[in-house]
């Protein structure tokens, strides 16, 4: 018997379709995980404030205290804490100043682990001093980029990424219309006539409003977590998210006529005087400079900017710049991966559309399941009767679905997902009571 074409193999519509059911069954759980958590995280600090009232500046002053003294309270707090401290500046008048220690010793063998100081910008007041990893937002965020595996979970992620890419291929092809009837068939909104063909109408139509944007967020995800392939690719250097950039250091004497942090800041400011201060982080050792990081206006990046200037605390001479606008192409396109990623790129709409797609994955991953369960006969189907009250019959319908799906769900093995609900649960409960007392101690409300 002759063995098929490469040809043929590929416009084999059984070997795609069971390409697509191998992925779905094996790491479809995995796809519906990232896809839920990076929902999550594209508002990270507006959750992360919402589960941690006392974080918010209820009644923001007219002026903030001087760099220095935020760094003086910092090594107040924290004596024993020598090394490099970046102060990242607040997104909104009503925000903290977060202070990052990269490498405590509390977290030293850990792959990224930083402590995070929340710090009063108008009063110097640290406010609260927690460890990346034991917030409920950070914890997600380690779940979303790295499965809490650490360096294995990051290459892992990668990986996923590539094979949602081709989950995704192998479902657009399954549902391209063959025929003009399939072509009517496939964008076709009739109301389906049972819980199997309602499932396949979700899946179908939600699977192919969210395909480019899903193919965004795979791509990028697995270049973020392969920055030298696009190192390679492009031949720029030093542009992975999270890199500072170059190694700038001092060739200046040490001498006791040092520059302070707000000097610094003040010089670097000519360099860039329309942008945005994002960051600015100490020097360490007799050779360390500043760096102080900022947002050009033409730069699509908006927590994670590139524009930097490096000051050397010894002679307050300017060493080095990293300008966007000097960027290669190469270079360029490497510094739109992360705001691609996180639909920052586009603003508040970019990063609405990037939840919404990042909770489709978790929903096409329910309903491809399913609807598989149904086809294998692990449930039963049943047809809709719309000849009567359509509308009400439609809405118990409904009701009566997603009820056996949740009965479903749990006796399938999604039950290992209590504790983490049981823990949001106590979170948001806790959220709620400090946000009671809080208004009470704000308003003077009379305790109940």
């Amino acid at each position: 018997m002759p063995m098929p074409s490469v040809t043929a193999l590929l416009n084999s519509r059984q070997l795609w379709l069971k390409i697509h059911l191998i992925l779905a069954l094996s790491v479809g759980l995995l796809f519906a995980i990232l896809g839920f958590t990076g929902s999550i995280i594209v508002y990270n600090a507006e959750l992360d404030e919402l589960l941690n009232p006392d974080l918010v500046i209820s009644q923001p002053s007219s002026q903030t205290r001087s760099f220095d003294e935020l760094i003086t309270a910092l090594k107040r707090a924290h004596p024993t804490r020598h090394g490099e401290w970046t102060l990242e500046m607040p997104r909104s008048a009503h925000s903290m100043v977060t202070a990052w220690f990269e490498k405590p010793s509390e977290s030293y063998f850990k792959r990224y682990a930083p402590l995070m100081v929340s710090v009063n910008p108008y009063t110097a007041e640290v406010v609260r001093s927690r460890f990346w990893g034991r917030t409920f937002v950070t914890w997600c965020t380690d779940l979303h980029s790295q499965l809490q595996l650490g360096s294995v979970g990051w290459e892992l992620v990668g990986y996923l990424g590539i094979a949602l890419v081709l989950s995704i291929l192998s479902g657009l092809y399954l549902w391209w219309p063959r025929t003009a009837l399939n072509t009517k068939q496939g964008f076709s909104l009739s109301l389906p006539r049972s819980r199997q063909h309602w499932l396949i109408f979700l899946h179908r139509h939600l699977g192919l409003l969210s395909s480019v944007p899903l193919l965004l967020i795979a791509c990028t995800g697995s270049l973020l977590s392969y920055p030298e392939i696009m190192t390679q690719l492009t031949g720029a250097s030093g542009m992975a998210h999270g890199e500072t950039g170059a190694a700038i250091t001092s060739t200046a004497e040490p001498n006791i006529h040092v520059t302070s942090l707000t000097a610094a800041e003040f010089m670097a400011r000519a360099v860039f005087p329309n942008a945005t201060l994002r960051r600015i982080t100490t020097p360490v050792g007799a050779t360390g400079v500043y760096r102080i990081n900022y947002r050009h206006p033409q730069e699509i990046n908006q927590r994670h900017p590139y524009a930097t200037v490096w000051v050397d605390r010894w002679s307050g001479q300017i060493k080095a710049v990293r300008n966007p606008k000097q960027f290669s192409w190469g270079e360029s396109l490497s510094s739109w991966l992360w705001p691609l990623h996180t639909g920052e790129a586009f603003g508040a709409p970019g990063k609405l559309l990037m939840f919404i797609t990042g909770q489709s994955l978790f929903w096409l991953y329910l309903t491809g399941l399913f609807r598989w369960l149904y086809r294998t006969g692990k449930l039963a189907d049943s047809r809709f009767n719309f000849s009567y009250k359509k509308h009400l019959q439609a809405s118990v319908a409904g009701f009566k679905l997603a009820t056996e799906l949740g009965r479903a769900c749990i006796t399938a093995g999604i039950q290992h997902a209590l504790p983490l609900l049981n823990t949001l649960r106590k979170i948001l409960w806790l959220a709620w009571q400090r946000g009671i007392n809080h208004l009470r101690q704000t308003k003077n409300l009379p305790k109940p």
